[in-house]
């Protein structure tokens, strides 16, 4: 058994919003209401990369929570976190805004995090984030906690974030995202010297772009560095990955980016996703919720996306790395890939490239 919260976002129908690792390979799952009421819940769909599900309960008289923006939210404005921690419903703990755009942790596929000091602790997790206007900002997911405890620095979803999902969830049934099928990395000190860019420019260095993409035929070009999509900063290559990761397949989006010392500007549609695996661990059982693809910056196999929750992802397995060997075969492609995963159903021996530091990884 576990605990977990939740939000009512319509209470029509009974629609409840939560994490995914909340109610991940639940055999029964039971909504408890502050009145007293209690009901069994269906799953209607989940978004593991992004940590978001939306289950039902059959419920009559709910009240539905306002939902707000968070792409309003700035650094110190005042939040409350209402949950469900160490099993005592409806707490509400306050804090402030302690950071926003936290990526690159290592928990899930799409990181954006709100970062606050509204104490979050287990149990918490799949509950409200709110503004003081009372309305819905983020969704709490995980703590930083060294000893085990709250220490001030919990992570939420954005509610924007959490939204696109839920739109999807609740129209399909699951979450289809697209790609523009292009490879980046983060802009280091050395990177911004080397394409002369501004001392302090920030933004995301295209190293490659897919043929056949959306990006090739919009004329984005390896080099490029990419500041900004519709409008709003990008300071990083998982900021850049969430922000794509919002949109649905066939939405269109306006990338600034600077090439030649000047900043252009293009309209680029949202393709599909170029040979991605499916999360449902047919590649190998021990690699169940991690997602694949075709490196675009070279030989191996990119980790596109984690469950936080997934054996792999326990075992050290990352979103990000680039994988180059499996059980001591070389691995190019996904194909590769695949042919060396099948030489073991026991264990899977991975040689991992991190942000350019190379390691060897056992999935038990």
């Amino acid at each position: 058994q576990s605990l977990g919260s939740g939000v009512i976002i319509d209470s029509e129908f009974g629609y409840v919003v939560t994490n995914h690792h909340v109610i991940e390979n639940a055999d029964q799952i039971r909504v408890r209401l502050d009145d007293g009421r209690s009901f069994e819940a269906k799953v209607v769909g989940a978004d593991p990369e992004a940590d978001v599900a939306v289950i039902q309960i059959p419920a009559q008289g709910l009240q539905a929570i306002n939902i707000g923006d968070s792409a309003a939210l700035r650094v110190g404005d005042f939040v409350v976190a209402i949950g469900n921690p160490f099993g005592l419903s409806q707490t509400a703990t306050s804090g402030i805004v302690s950071a926003l755009g936290r990526s690159g942790l290592g928990i899930e596929g799409y990181e954006d995090f709100i970062q606050t000091d509204a104490s979050i602790n287990q149990g918490n997790s799949g509950g409200a984030l709110v503004s003081l206007r009372g309305e819905l900002v983020g969704i709490n997911t995980a703590i930083l906690a060294p000893a085990g405890g709250n220490i001030g620095i919990g992570f939420a979803i954005p509610i924007n974030m959490a939204k696109a999902s839920m739109e999807q969830i609740l129209e399909y049934g699951e979450v289809k995202r697209g790609q523009l099928g292009i490879g980046i990395q983060d802009i280091t000190p050395e990177l911004r010297e080397a394409f002369n860019l501004e001392n302090g420019q920030r933004g995301v260095l295209v190293t490659g772009v897919s043929d056949d993409s959306t990006a090739k035929k919009a004329g984005v070009q390896a080099g490029d560095v990419i500041i900004a999509v519709d409008g709003e900063a990008t300071n990083s290559s998982g900021q850049l990955r969430s922000q794509i990761g919002i949109k649905s397949i066939g939405d269109k989006v306006r990338l600034s980016f600077i090439r030649d010392g000047k900043v252009k500007k293009v309209d680029i549609e949202v393709g599909e996703p170029q040979q991605l695996t499916s999360t449902t661990g047919e590649l190998h059982k021990l690699l169940e919720g991690a997602r694949f693809e075709n490196n675009p910056d070279g030989d191996g196999v990119l980790v596109s996306g984690l469950s936080p929750n997934s054996t792999a992802a326990y075992n050290g397995l990352r979103p990000g790395d680039v994988i180059l060997g499996a059980n001591r075969q070389r691995v190019t492609n996904l194909d590769s890939f695949k042919k060396a995963l099948a030489l073991s159903k026991q264990s899977v021996l991975l040689h991992v490239n991190r942000n350019g530091n190379s390691l060897y990884l056992v999935i038990r």
